[in-house]
């Protein structure tokens, strides 16, 4: 593969909704170009793409892979994301680098809920797309109506630019309306190198077609608004410009057809990239950060501006090291060169730069404006980072990926494997800015987060396959906490006679509810010296480390005053000892006739859906003893404002990917502690009884 520049270059990611064939059009692209010598499927373990265990064993796409075409002297990097939802980190990873968006459809299923959320990603960073209905010689499949479920659903910038030939149910061909050409691959004309006249049944449509194409492009342009208006045809060269043009802002999405298992329409889909895609150096220039200016600049996208190339995915492998996905957004990355990392303030070597096709890796010397490829073995670098020169320190603007909502309880099966867990899964964490780890000190538990349970179910093979550890998820605890609803004295009594001094302490304790600090306050009220002074630290040490687990069920206690008001000392056998003994003992006694009750954290939620969900979602809430407080339309989403208990929120990431389709989205954060309703209550308190028997 030769070098290629920034005006030779496109990035295109490839979006849509699981199984409609992304992965597909880009092995067909592959064996097209001889790029591969044989078509590969994902389920036979022959894709070129989807060369992992778990995307084998699943059959569809897990991880984002760099896919470069080399077509007519222009170098096109598709990045193949996939569409599968608890992989949004990986889809999100080729966003950021997509400088257009292919979007490919099921010629049978047509606009489905991955659709419409590829068509808002890449509406909300004005990527320049084409739809390519895939799959359109399959029985059932209607391109008609696959085409009319995106123009209904997305616009009149959606035109069509390639429609199929039908005749007896059966496709035979396709007719590119822009060459007014046919293409037949069936029957006595088939020749997929020799262009055709339209068919005469098709010669109405065709125009109807072309008409749509004319008035998108008219709309751009008032001297050829009055042409079109005035009944005047376009020449070829007004056509290609406007829609070059139209694509480029938006006003035209073409829409393309074929089959990739076929290979039908995948080379002029190629001819149609090249012709109205921009190239990365097009942009002219991008925005960056420069952290000596301390302001932000507009850097040039060409070979003569300084360097910055932004990392959008890391793989940590256990045997190679890490792997570190880079774009290049300005200058030239060369290989045997020291580089800067701002974010991380640290010079990186570059040993070897790699161009990436699926499984296969080319080592070159450069990588120029506008390129994608890989960098091993760099120390300090991770995703997000920008590597730059040390004279010109630049940063990118930052990568955004999803919160991971889902969190389990991780354990390793083997208490030896603890050890081997944590590292495994803090490489698995860097690898995957969509996973988070978290020790939690009040349930003891490490709870690991994702986007959903195929997510985390991934994460689990890996670990098994990558790490030898084999590790088990359960549902996390909820922190709750408890405290105090009424005044009670303990006493605490502590006497142990044995050979030599023996130990004593005696002590009373008030315990009484203190809204106002959350931490235990302690006080002291003894007078004529019945404690001694220097006794007194001990007491509310032991009634601190007590605090740590509550009387009903072990959690967490809060909200409490401690006041020692009397108590006994002996000369010889009072020690802070005995003394820290004899305030454990009062917290036992004290705390039960305090009226404890248990604390649950509620949570803020922000539910954000399309509007036919909002009964659904609000109907749910209300099952969750959640109350709702409030709703906004937003970019024509409706926006619901809840306060909802933790405990009922501990699936909703499946739940509500369930109740949407997989387009609801939320955010959460804490609130507050109330109170447990008492039915609930009690089945806490029976459950950790018998989980404490159990230990």
């Amino acid at each position: 593969m030769r070098d290629y520049l920034a005006h030779e270059v496109r990035n295109v990611v490839v979006l849509g909704h699981s199984g409609v064939g992304k992965t597909a059009v880009l092995e067909s692209m592959l064996y097209f170009t001889k790029a591969s010598d044989r078509f590969g499927k994902t389920k036979d373990g022959s894709s070129l793409i989807d060369y992992d265990a778990e995307e084998i064993r699943r059959g569809i796409s897990v991880y984002a892979s760099l896919v470069p075409i080399e077509w007519k002297e222009n170098k096109i990097n598709f990045i193949d994301t996939p569409g599968y939802l608890d992989f949004v980190g990986e889809s999100e990873a080729g966003l950021a680098v997509g400088d257009n968006a292919l979007i490919v459809v099921g010629a049978k299923e047509g606009v489905q809920s991955g659709t419409q959320k590829a068509w808002e990603e890449a509406q909300a960073r004005k990527l320049p797309t084409i739809f390519f209905i895939n799959k359109t010689d399959e029985e059932h499949a209607s391109f008609e109506s696959a085409y009319e479920a995106l123009r209904k659903e997305f616009g009149k910038s959606v035109i069509p630019f390639e429609v199929p030939i039908v005749e007896n149910d059966e496709v035979i061909g396709s007719v590119n309306i822009m060459r007014d050409k046919a293409w037949y691959y069936k029957g006595p004309l088939a020749d997929p190198d020799k262009a055709q006249p339209v068919p005469e049944h098709m010669q109405d449509v065709v125009r109807g077609y072309k008409d749509q194409i004319a008035e998108a492009i008219a709309m751009g342009d008032d001297e050829l608004m009055e042409k079109f208006f005035s009944g005047e045809e376009f020449s070829e060269a007004e056509l290609t410009r406007g829609v070059r043009l139209g694509v480029r802002n938006g006003e035209i999405r073409p829409v393309f057809s074929g089959s990739a298992i076929h290979t039908i329409g995948i080379e002029r889909l190629m001819d149609l990239i090249i012709k109205y895609f921009p190239t990365y150096g097009e942009a002219g220039n991008i925005l960056a950060y420069d952290e000596e200016k301390q302001e932000e600049v507009l850097l040039e996208t060409n070979e003569k501006e300084a360097l910055s190339a932004q990392v959008f995915k890391t793989i940590v492998d256990p045997f190679v090291g890490r792997i570190t996905y880079v774009k290049v957004m300005s200058g030239v990355l060369s290989s045997d060169s020291v580089v800067y990392n701002t974010k991380k303030d640290k010079t990186e070597k570059i040993n070897q730069i790699y161009i990436i096709k699926g499984k296969h890796q080319t080592a070159v010397g450069k990588l120029f404006t506008g390129d994608i490829g890989a960098v091993v073995k760099l120390q300090f670098t991770q995703t997000d980072d920008t590597l730059c020169e040390k004279t010109r320190r630049l940063r990118m603007e930052p990568l955004l990926f999803s919160s991971p909502m889902l969190g389990m309880s991780v354990a390793p099966k083997s208490k030896n494997d603890e050890d081997k867990m944590s590292n495994a899964l803090a490489r698995m964490v860097e690898e995957d800015p969509t996973l988070r780890l978290e020790n939690n000190l009040e349930t003891r538990q490490t709870v690991l987060y994702g986007v959903g349970d195929q997510h985390l179910d991934v994460v689990l093979a890996k670990l098994k396959s990558k790490y030898k550890v084999e590790v088990s998820l359960h549902e996390p605890r909820v922190p709750y906490r408890e405290t105090i609803r009424a005044k009670a004295v303990g006493e605490g009594r502590h006497k142990k006679q044995s050979g030599g001094h023996g130990q004593f302490g005696h002590v009373f304790v008030e315990f009484a509810p203190n809204p106002d600090e959350t931490e235990m306050v302690f006080e002291e009220k003894v007078f004529g010296g019945a404690v001694p002074r220097q006794y007194f630290p001990a007491v509310e040490t032991g009634l601190r480390e007590c605090m740590q687990r509550g009387v009903l069920a072990g959690y967490k206690v809060v909200n409490i005053k401690t006041t020692l008001l009397d108590g006994k000392y002996h000369d010889v056998d009072s020690s802070e000892m005995a003394f820290k003994q004899a305030a454990r003992l009062a917290y036992k006694a004290g705390m039960k006739e305090a009226k404890p009750i248990l604390l649950e954290p509620i949570i803020d939620v922000q539910v954000k859906v399309p509007d036919e969900y909002t009964g659904a979602i609000i109907g749910d809430f209300n099952k969750r003893r959640g109350s709702i407080l409030g709703m906004d339309m937003k970019d024509g989403y409706q926006v619901i404002n809840a306060q909802v208990p933790l405990a009922e929120m501990l699936r909703y990431p499946i739940e509500l990917r369930a109740m949407t389709q997989g387009r609801g989205t939320y955010t959460q954060k804490f609130e507050r502690y109330d109170p447990v309703p008492s039915h609930i209550s009690e089945r806490i308190i029976k459950e950790a009884s018998l989980e404490e028997e159990e230990e």
